[in-house]
This record gives structure tokens, sequence and C-alpha cells, in this order.
């Protein structure tokens, strides 16, 4: 089973929110919305298959990931209300549109059920040309990803996946740069629909979740509402964390 973070605690009519990271993060990375999002419900942030403290796998895709949402939704007891990100947004849209009965409310941030034309797979080669065997502190890598030519917030952000006193990644990389075309995929076959309230969250400056895609995600989705968050891009998260925790605040809220 995936391993999770708790917050909170379970509340009378407020059912538990899952948060799904994206590609390369962790449950860890939620930790500051989990905990400030906690205030009314239980939060739960888990690693998905392949990166933190879950189990390692060569297959990863997005009937893999919903099966094993499944599976812990099943553990502390649904149904819930569930978020995504990027990676983490397919995958709970995969979820949806499987088992619908396990869902409440679905927020997607940044991402759309389509198949994308840009890899990730660099990001791989960059986190490979960090010299493991002599690092002491993050820092250290950090600077080799910046040479490798990686952002500044995200050497931050990929850092976060740094076991440093063992000297290794806790992302298994070859099986995510094996499996990169079905995560920047999508798979056709699930068709839906899934008719509770969904909303989907983008970056005001993003171009994940274009108009063209609008008429594919409200055949899957017939209840989607669509808003944006002025400002930010992909990672609208971490840019705009405020705005991002009230706006999936306001939904989980609304009758």
């Amino acid at each position: 089973m995936l391993n999770y973070i708790d917050f909170g605690e379970t509340r009378p009519g407020r059912p538990p929110l899952l948060i799904v990271h994206g590609l390369y993060g962790s449950g860890r990375n939620w930790g500051v919305i989990a905990k400030r999002l906690s205030d009314s419900r239980r939060v739960i942030t888990p690693d998905m298959r392949n990166h933190g403290r879950s189990p390692r796998s060569d297959s990863h895709g997005y009937p893999d990931m919903a099966a094993d949402l499944a599976e812990l939704i099943r553990h502390i007891g649904g149904p819930v209300d569930l978020c995504g990100h990027s990676m983490g947004g397919k995958a709970a849209m995969a979820l949806a549109l499987t088992e619908p009965d396990l869902i409440n409310r679905l927020t997607v941030a940044d991402i759309a059920p389509v198949t994308y034309d840009h890899s990730q797979a660099g990001f791989i080669a960059a986190m490979r040309q960090v010299d493991l065997a002599n690092l002491t502190r993050r820092s250290d890598a950090e600077s080799q990803l910046s040479a490798a030519g990686v952002d500044r917030a995200l050497q931050s952000f990929f850092t976060q996946s740094l076991d440093v006193p063992n000297k290794r990644w806790r992302l298994n990389l070859d099986a995510l740069e094996a499996e990169m075309h079905r995560i920047i995929g999508w798979p056709e076959e699930l068709t839906g629909p899934f008719d509770g309230p969904t909303l989907f969250l983008s970056g005001g400056v993003s171009d994940y979740v274009r108009p063209e895609h609008r008429a594919n995600i409200k055949n899957l989705f017939p209840a989607a509402r669509f808003a944006k968050l002025p400002g930010a891009g992909h990672w609208l998260h971490a840019e705009k964390p405020r705005e991002f925790e009230a706006a999936v605040r306001a939904f989980l809220e609304t009758a």
C-alpha cells in the first residue's frame, strides 16, 4: 500500500481530503497546505508508487496509480474528497472515472485528461548527474542541478526527494524514465463519466489546460467548473499557496 502522511482528525460531515502529488514529488511536498486545510477535516498526503517511501514497480500507468489510490481510500475509509496536481491530477481523474463511488468532490490542479507532447525525462538526466557518493547536504545537490540547467525553484523541489544519509534518490528514476510515455499520455479507454462536483483549477499563466481541452473535460466530467489563479504557472500550489488553499477550501465547502 502507498505510504502516506496523516494530518488532522475526521470531522462529522467532512470527508477526508486526499491530496495527490505530481511527478518527482512526494506527500511531504504538500505538508504546509495539508496542515492548514486540516483545521476542518482529516487530510492525507500519499507518496505515489515509485516516489518517496511507497513501493517500487516497473509499471507506472494511470490505471496502476488509480488502483493504488483506491486501495488507500478503502484502508482509511471512503468516500473522500480528492485533489491531484499534474500527474496526481491524472491519477485522480482515472480513479474518478473507474470507481466514482470512492470520491465525493474532485479537484484537478493544472492538468487535463489529454496526452501532452513534452517529456519530463530531461529532469531525470539532471538528477542522474548529481554525485550521490560524495553528497553531504542538499545544497550540494542543488548546486549540481543548477549546473545541469534546472531552475532554482525546481532544485529545491527535487532535492526534497533526496535521501542524503543513504546517498540515494527516493525516486525510481529507471521506471519513471521507461514509463514516461504513459505519464505524459492519457488512457483513452477511460470514458466515465464522473458526475460528481469537479473543479479544474489552473495557473493563470500556464498552458496545461487550454480552451480546446474543455469539450473533452466536460464530456468526462459533466459537472466540471473552471477557475484560474492569476499569475501562477504549472506549480500553482507552490507559487500561490494561500490562494490555492483558499480556492480548494471554498470548493470543498460549497453546498
